[in-house]
């Protein structure tokens, strides 16, 4: 099998720093090679993979402020057919077309007893230490090397093998390049709209970053009814994707604080931060009304702290929501979805950017850093 895998991180590159600053191109953190291919144990299950998608979680690792343990074969956003069946795995066929999802739930924690399988405990401790969650990480180069398993799931690959919770079956006449968005991208941005801000019809909702989990919740939002929805990314060249998946306004930062005065007086009834930045959420407690709420979703660097008025909580009755992976059940979640895309009602497609070939994943790392793609999808 072949994977791209990250054996040391590479600090991101300097905005603005001349035609001679370092790129991910130049620096090449991640080196497609040739891995021993390992069969699934009990439990678990191999899968072709046919596209893999990039995330900024993936970026996140590579420039280091998201910490993993290295080497690590990258890629969480996939989808593909099983090809192998491990002992004890009866509920799926080979044959079988499957999106993957990075937090394989034990279904026996505190969390996924309550119902929260996106906080599962047994999945955060092996996804912390490259291992799968029915037992040690199995990828190997041939001289012997163990290469640790990306959130369970190693997407960056012609083949992978997961944990049975780790994927979710899906109808066969779903597109590849439609499916491929869904375990990651729509499943947050969507869930934060729909699980934990729980958005009615008739209420306003802002968006604070246009990546494809922000656009994913703008999407969400019309689809809930939400009478405004205000998007809002500095880089202007998506706004206008913004538009076309629902938004009924569209800015800058600079441009925030008038939209949502325009669209709702007093602020929003809901903001989504999809950006990663402390500083945005501070913003976004600004933004919101009184008894409003604040979904945090992206991913902000371990050392950032955040200092607001603590008078907002009790004093205005405003609530900030932590998000991961949009508190999402994905055997519920992405078939309900995938019926939204079948009726047309969720525009998913605009989320791709265009299709490289696997070789070309460095690059695809400075696409996605400079803002120049929201999906670009993955080839093996």
């Amino acid at each position: 099998m072949k994977a791209a895998v990250l054996y040391s991180t590479v600090p991101a590159p300097t905005p603005g720093a001349g035609p001679g600053k370092r790129t991910y191109s130049d620096a090449g953190p991640l080196l497609v090679q040739e891995l021993d291919q390992p069969e699934p144990r009990a439990g678990e299950l191999g899968v072709a993979i046919t596209y893999s998608s990039l995330c900024h979680s993936d970026l996140s690792v590579v420039d280091g402020s998201r910490v993993r343990p290295l080497p690590m074969a990258l890629g969480h956003e996939a989808v593909g057919r099983v090809v192998s069946l491990g002992e004890g795995v009866e509920d799926v066929s080979v044959g079988d077309h499957v999106v993957l999802v990075f937090v394989p739930s034990c279904g026996k924690c505190r969390a996924c007893l309550s119902g929260r399988p996106a906080l599962c405990h047994r999945a955060a401790e092996v996804n912390g230490s490259g291992d799968l969650l029915h037992g040690p990480a199995l990828l190997r180069t041939p001289a012997g090397e163990r290469i640790n398993h990306h959130l369970g799931v190693s997407a960056f690959a012609d083949y992978a093998v997961v944990a049975r919770e780790s994927v979710v079956v899906i109808d066969d006449d779903v597109p590849d390049t439609v499916a491929a968005m869904f375990g990651c991208a729509v499943l947050t941005g969507m869930g934060a709209v729909l699980n934990t801000a729980g958005v009615s019809p008739g209420q306003s909702v802002a968006v604070f970053g246009l990546g494809a989990v922000g656009l994913s919740a703008v999407m969400a939002a019309r689809l809930a009814g939400a009478a405004s929805v205000i998007a809002v990314d500095p880089n202007q060249g998506k706004h206008q994707l913004a538009r076309d998946a629902g938004a009924t306004s569209v800015g800058t930062p600079e441009d925030a604080a008038r939209l949502i005065a325009e669209a709702s007086g007093d602020g929003v009834d809901v903001a989504i931060e999809a950006v990663g930045s402390a500083a945005v959420i501070a913003s976004c407690l600004e933004q919101v009304t009184r008894g409003g709420a604040v979904v945090s979703v992206g991913l902000p660097h371990p050392s950032a702290q955040l200092t607001v008025p603590a008078l907002q909580f009790a004093g205005a009755g405003k609530r900030l929501l932590g998000s991961y992976m949009g508190d999402a059940v994905p055997s519920r979640d992405i078939p309900k979805y995938l019926g939204f895309w079948r009726e047309g009602r969720l525009p998913v497609e605009l989320l791709h950017t265009d299709t490289r070939p696997l070789g070309e994943i460095n690059e695809g790392l400075d696409a996605l850093a400079s803002g120049q793609v929201v999906r670009r999808l993955f080839q093996a």
